[in-house]
């Protein structure tokens, strides 16, 4: 590749690599703010919230039915509110008719710590004895223990938790007790324990269900384990009776969940034995349930819960209905509880302030929360079926943050604001379906709000801020670079409005320098173009330097000529004096350049000044404009700096110039009809500063301003006598020698009366 393209190349290259810096910041910094307490706190309420909203109640698994302890079922049985205040007898009822109806599993979400009547606790007792599947709940008391430190100051604290078992009689009665407790973080219930890690991982009544839903595959269980880890499989019984009867439902789980505890792999090799045990592809109803025992035993501790849809959602029986079942049927209406799990408690159209009520994302703006036993019911379901809602794994959540914050950084900063607002906008609707739809199929659970609300918006921001930032700094350059052919307060005023361009024109006063080298012509021919181009530069650099410093600027560059200007509303003094200082400094530093050239790099470089009412402003059409004056006052300065071939000067003003401007030694030099031009104009050459000043220099002026006196009275010999006592004292003398000149021609060609003393010029 060569230099230029590798140029090209790196130029191009500049912007994407911002742009990817971006993108990877917005990455980082969505990684940074995800595992914040209270992002992650926003996204289980928020997020999840928002895609259970946008994907809409589901089909509910057919294995539950919660049998509603509610005020329907107070009124046609005839009993308070209250469902402490319910005599026991009427559960023994329910279990019994739950028995015979072939209910699996019924899971009591009623707390049973108090001994009532003797006789209706015995019933009760005598019914969950027979019927052999029965779950009892097991509330949860927490008391915290202040611990002192030496100064006896309560520094810290420990919570004690202490599962509260029903009393002896039903524990005894009872397949096995359990407790359900749900975390309402910040305010809503999201997840469930399986393990109350707090209550030394006691199983929850949800994995308590499903172990004994499923003992109908426990010897199949045992044989897969026995398969890929046979030592395990040597520590659990053989069968199902051999099970209950040696170790109650909480050991068998706890001993179970322990095997899948040391050995962090077992899960996914039984799955793999599963799939590939030709034994278990023919039953799926068996099939189903090993591999919910698998994952069950082989996930998380906690889980977040899979709702249907709102409060009701699971199969709902009142509870005085299901008192009355009868061959799956209650007033013609079948109502089938057989083979499934049955969990009774509290649910109704509950308000917030009721027992036992529950915040979830399908709670309802007028009070409506969900009863514990739905949860509960739900809870075993996603079990069952293996639907609990899943977070993204750590490694595919750090993936998605760092390639989203990469692609929205990358389009903010690459687009226009528009652009890049609709781009944000239309990317995180396809993003957010992209999100709903995986939660809808898979149940997966991919962040919401960390790239929608955080990354987001802090990429548009960021893009917006640092397109501006560069815009700015581009500007900025782009007035540094203009400040070199403008003046500064234009370069400002189009900064503002580039329509100004083409209408920006206005009168001024004006001050106008012109320059004009000798022999430029003959140096281009010497020297190459490069060459050339170098000492030109050295050469403006020289003379821009002097009208800089005195407040002008430089209006344009032609060749060899330089055209300054000094503008203001109106004539000023100091404007003037600006302008001459400015001329007198660069005849000054062209002498020191001069000295510093070689013989075939000198030029002799020519200054006219002249001032009066000038239109500046910008000159073109189409796409070409120059910032320019325009008025009979730059031609003149022109033909001011031209006259100085004629008169031997190098540096001419006008009268009006010179008007009121004091500190400068001057001489008149006549007046003269210059070419093209039919009013006289006052020519003075600009000499020095007044001080110090040469007396020898001073007097010879006075001598000129004598000659010059007499050349206007018509007295050539005297005016001629005057010239040369001023060549004399001058050495050297331009105007003199071009005054003696025209006396000559008019002692044999007297001018044409009336005679005003006026020289014309028809030459350049």
């Amino acid at each position: 590749m060569g230099e230029d393209q590798a140029k090209g190349s790196g130029f191009k290259l500049f912007p994407l690599t911002k742009a990817l810096l971006l993108g990877l910041l917005t990455g980082i910094l969505g990684l940074a703010t995800g595992p914040s307490n209270f992002i992650l706190g926003i996204e289980e309420n928020m997020g999840l919230g928002l895609l259970f909203k946008l994907r809409g109640p589901i089909q509910t698994p057919p294995d539950a039915v919660v049998v509603s302890i509610d005020r329907e079922s107070s009124e046609n049985l005839n009993l308070p509110d209250n469902p402490d205040k319910w005599p026991r007898s009427i559960h023994a009822r329910l279990t019994e008719n739950m028995m015979r109806e072939g209910a699996s599993v019924v899971a009591y979400d009623v707390h049973f710590i108090e001994e009532r009547s003797p006789v209706d606790d015995n019933l009760f007792a005598k019914a969950m004895k027979k019927a052999g599947n029965v779950v009892l709940c097991e509330p949860i008391k927490e008391k915290e223990i202040p611990l002192s430190d030496s100064g006896g100051a309560y520094a810290l604290g420990h919570n004690i938790v202490q599962l509260v078992p029903p009393i002896d009689l039903f524990s005894n009665a009872c397949v096995s007790t359990a407790p359900f407790t749900l975390p309402r973080i910040p305010f809503k219930v999201n997840k469930y324990w399986i393990f109350e890690t707090g209550a030394g991982d006691s199983p929850t009544i949800p994995i308590v269900a499903l172990q004994l839903f499923s003992m109908e595959v426990y010897e199949d269980f045992v044989r897969l384990l026995e398969k890929v880890s046979p030592k395990n499989a040597g520590k659990l019984p053989r069968d199902r009776d051999a099970a209950l009867e040696k170790k109650s439902v909480k050991e068998l789980i706890l001993e179970i969940r322990e095997i899948f505890e040391n050995e962090p792999f077992l899960a996914d090799r039984m799955r793999e034995e599963l799939e590939s045990s030709s034994g278990f592809l023919g039953d799926a109803k068996k099939h189903r349930l090993l591999e919910s025992l698998i994952k069950m035993y082989g996930g998380a501790t906690s889980r977040y819960i899979n709702f249907y849809g709102p409060p009701g959602s699971i199969t709902t029986i009142p509870y005085y209905q299901a008192l009355q079942l009868h061959d799956g049927s209650f007033d013609g209406r079948q109502i089938d509880v057989k083979g499934k799990a049955v969990f009774v408690g509290l649910s109704e159209v509950l308000l917030a302030d009721r027992k036992d009520s529950f915040y979830t994302v399908f709670s309802r703006a007028n009070g409506t929360f969900i009863g514990g036993v739905e949860i509960m019911a739900t809870a075993f379901s996603n079990l069952l079926s293996d639907t609990p809602v899943k977070p993204v794994s750590l490694p595919y959540y750090i993936l998605i943050i760092l390639f989203w914050g990469l692609i929205v950084g990358v389009t903010c900063r690459v687009s226009n604001v528009g652009v890049a607002a609709l781009a944000v906008a239309g990317m995180s609707i396809l993003y957010l379906l992209t999100v709903v739809y995986q939660f809808k199929t898979n149940y997966s659970w991919l962040p919401v709000v960390v790239p929608l609300f955080v990354q987001a918006p802090l990429a548009f921001v960021g893009g917006v801020v640092w397109n501006y930032i560069d815009i700015k700094k581009e500007r900025q350059n782009i007035k540094n670079a203009f400040e070199h052919y403008l003046p500064k307060e234009v370069v400002n005023q189009l900064s503002k409005d580039i329509a100004h361009i083409q209408t920006g024109s206005q009168v001024v006063y004006g001050v106008c320098l012109f320059t004009d080298a000798e022999q430029y012509t003959t140096l281009s021919e010497v020297l190459p173009p490069h060459e050339l181009g170098k000492f030109m530069n050295r050469y403006y650099a020289t003379m821009f330097k002097p009208v800089k410093q005195h407040s002008g600027f430089v209006s344009g560059v032609i060749g060899d000529s330089m055209l300054a200007l000094w503008v203001a509303a109106r004539s000023e003094a100091n404007l003037k004096n600006n302008a001459c200082l400015a001329a007198l400094d660069i005849n000054e530093d062209l002498k020191q350049f001069k000295q510093k050239s070689t013989d075939t790099l000198k030029l002799r470089t020519r200054i006219g000044l002249h001032c009066g009412q000038i239109m500046l402003g910008h000159v073109g059409a189409l796409d070409h404009y120059e910032y320019t004056p325009m008025g009979d006052i730059v031609n003149t300065a022109s033909r001011i700096e031209g006259l100085n071939k004629y008169l031997g000067t190098t540096l001419l003003v006008s009268g009006d110039v010179i008007h009121q401007v004091n500190g400068f030694l001057t001489r008149d030099l006549g007046a003269f009809t210059l070419k093209g031009k039919a009013i006289p104009i006052d020519i003075h050459e600009l000499v020095c500063r007044s001080e110090p000043v040469d007396e020898k220099r001073k007097t010879a002026c006075a001598v000129f301003v004598e000659g010059l006196g007499a050349f206007r009275r018509q007295s050539w010999s005297e005016a001629i006598e005057k010239f040369n006592q001023c060549i004399e004292k001058l050495e050297k003398d331009g105007p003199s020698q071009f005054y003696i000149s025209l006396c000559e021609q008019f002692m044999q060609n007297p001018p044409c009366e009336p005679w005003d003393g006026v020289v014309h010029m028809d030459k350049k």
